[in-house]
Protein backbone atom coordinates (compact mmCIF):
# COMPACT_ATOMS: atom_id res chain seq x y z
CA UNK A 1 0.00 0.00 0.00
CA UNK A 2 1.48 3.31 -0.80
CA UNK A 3 2.18 5.62 2.38
CA UNK A 4 -0.07 8.80 1.55
CA UNK A 5 -3.04 5.93 0.92
CA UNK A 6 -2.73 4.23 4.34
CA UNK A 7 -2.08 8.23 6.08
CA UNK A 8 -5.03 9.38 3.84
CA UNK A 9 -7.45 6.31 5.58
CA UNK A 10 -5.87 6.79 9.13
CA UNK A 11 -6.55 10.23 9.22
CA UNK A 12 -10.11 10.34 7.44
CA UNK A 13 -11.04 7.76 10.29
CA UNK A 14 -9.19 9.56 12.84
CA UNK A 15 -11.25 13.11 12.15
CA UNK A 16 -14.51 11.27 11.63
CA UNK A 17 -13.74 9.14 15.24
CA UNK A 18 -12.45 12.46 17.24
CA UNK A 19 -15.46 14.79 15.66
CA UNK A 20 -17.73 12.61 17.46
CA UNK A 21 -19.38 13.99 20.48
CA UNK A 22 -19.16 11.28 22.49
CA UNK A 23 -15.25 11.63 21.96
CA UNK A 24 -15.34 15.31 23.18
CA UNK A 25 -17.20 14.17 26.34
CA UNK A 26 -14.45 11.24 27.05
CA UNK A 27 -11.83 13.91 26.66
CA UNK A 28 -13.84 16.09 29.02
CA UNK A 29 -14.25 13.58 31.48
CA UNK A 30 -10.71 12.64 31.56
CA UNK A 31 -10.07 16.19 32.31
CA UNK A 32 -12.57 16.09 34.98
CA UNK A 33 -10.91 12.92 36.32
CA UNK A 34 -7.62 14.47 36.72
CA UNK A 35 -8.58 17.82 38.27
CA UNK A 36 -10.38 15.80 40.47
CA UNK A 37 -7.49 13.30 41.37
CA UNK A 38 -5.11 16.60 42.45
CA UNK A 39 -5.65 16.53 46.20
CA UNK A 40 -5.17 12.57 45.68
CA UNK A 41 -1.39 13.33 44.32
CA UNK A 42 -1.26 16.52 46.20
CA UNK A 43 -1.32 18.53 42.93
CA UNK A 44 2.18 17.00 42.36
CA UNK A 45 4.62 17.43 39.66
CA UNK A 46 4.45 13.99 38.55
CA UNK A 47 0.38 14.93 38.52
CA UNK A 48 0.76 18.04 36.42
CA UNK A 49 3.40 16.44 33.89
CA UNK A 50 1.14 13.71 33.09
CA UNK A 51 -1.65 15.47 31.72
CA UNK A 52 0.75 18.55 29.94
CA UNK A 53 2.34 15.39 28.59
CA UNK A 54 -1.20 13.51 27.37
CA UNK A 55 -2.44 17.09 25.91
CA UNK A 56 0.54 18.28 24.29
CA UNK A 57 0.86 14.88 22.40
CA UNK A 58 -2.04 14.58 21.52
CA UNK A 59 -2.25 18.30 20.29
CA UNK A 60 0.77 17.40 17.82
CA UNK A 61 -0.47 14.50 16.22
CA UNK A 62 -4.52 15.99 16.11
CA UNK A 63 -2.60 19.06 13.84
CA UNK A 64 -1.49 16.92 11.14
CA UNK A 65 -4.27 14.71 11.01
CA UNK A 66 -6.38 17.80 11.25
CA UNK A 67 -4.42 19.71 8.03
CA UNK A 68 -4.39 16.60 6.15
CA UNK A 69 -8.35 16.44 6.29
CA UNK A 70 -8.64 20.10 5.66
CA UNK A 71 -6.05 20.17 2.98
CA UNK A 72 -8.09 16.81 1.18
CA UNK A 73 -11.62 18.97 1.67
CA UNK A 74 -10.10 21.86 0.01
CA UNK A 75 -8.69 19.92 -3.23
CA UNK A 76 -12.06 18.30 -3.31
CA UNK A 77 -13.88 22.15 -3.47
CA UNK A 78 -12.12 23.54 -5.79
CA UNK A 79 -12.40 20.63 -8.21
CA UNK A 80 -16.40 20.62 -7.67
CA UNK A 81 -15.60 24.63 -8.31
CA UNK A 82 -13.64 23.93 -11.10
CA UNK A 83 -16.18 21.52 -12.80
CA UNK A 84 -18.82 24.60 -12.36
CA UNK A 85 -16.87 26.89 -14.10
CA UNK A 86 -16.19 24.31 -16.82
CA UNK A 87 -19.82 23.33 -17.39
CA UNK A 88 -21.18 26.58 -17.43
CA UNK A 89 -21.81 28.60 -20.72
CA UNK A 90 -20.39 32.13 -20.21
CA UNK A 91 -18.51 31.71 -17.46
CA UNK A 92 -14.48 32.77 -17.75
CA UNK A 93 -12.74 28.89 -17.93
CA UNK A 94 -9.67 31.23 -16.95
CA UNK A 95 -10.93 31.23 -13.15
CA UNK A 96 -10.15 27.38 -12.94
CA UNK A 97 -7.60 26.59 -10.79
CA UNK A 98 -7.18 30.19 -9.33
CA UNK A 99 -5.60 29.09 -6.45
CA UNK A 100 -2.47 28.13 -8.23
CA UNK A 101 -2.19 31.76 -9.17
CA UNK A 102 0.66 33.86 -7.97
CA UNK A 103 -0.42 36.47 -5.31
CA UNK A 104 -0.07 39.48 -8.25
CA UNK A 105 -2.00 37.45 -10.60
CA UNK A 106 -4.73 36.71 -8.21
CA UNK A 107 -5.10 40.43 -7.04
CA UNK A 108 -5.51 41.34 -10.66
CA UNK A 109 -8.77 38.88 -10.62
CA UNK A 110 -10.26 39.75 -7.28
CA UNK A 111 -10.22 43.82 -8.69
CA UNK A 112 -12.19 42.73 -11.72
CA UNK A 113 -14.79 41.42 -9.73
CA UNK A 114 -14.80 43.66 -7.33
CA UNK A 115 -15.44 46.35 -10.02
CA UNK A 116 -18.09 44.03 -11.56
CA UNK A 117 -19.77 43.89 -7.92
CA UNK A 118 -19.58 47.81 -7.59
CA UNK A 119 -21.31 48.54 -11.07
CA UNK A 120 -24.50 45.59 -10.18
CA UNK A 121 -24.73 47.33 -6.79
CA UNK A 122 -24.96 50.57 -8.56
CA UNK A 123 -27.76 49.13 -10.91
CA UNK A 124 -29.34 47.31 -8.03
CA UNK A 125 -29.72 50.96 -6.19
CA UNK A 126 -31.33 52.49 -9.50
CA UNK A 127 -33.63 49.57 -9.71
CA UNK A 128 -32.42 47.36 -12.30
CA UNK A 129 -31.45 43.92 -12.23
CA UNK A 130 -28.10 42.37 -10.88
CA UNK A 131 -28.31 38.85 -12.82
CA UNK A 132 -26.81 38.63 -16.36
CA UNK A 133 -23.72 39.22 -18.10
CA UNK A 134 -22.02 42.41 -17.11
CA UNK A 135 -19.36 41.97 -19.79
CA UNK A 136 -20.31 43.10 -23.24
Amino acid sequence: MHPTTWYSKLAKSAARFCGRPRIFVAALGIILLWAVSGPLFSFSNTWQLIINTVTTTVTFLMVFLIQNTQNRDTEAIQIKLDELIRATRGAHNALLDLEELDENNLQEFLLRYERLATVARDELARGQQDTGTPEP
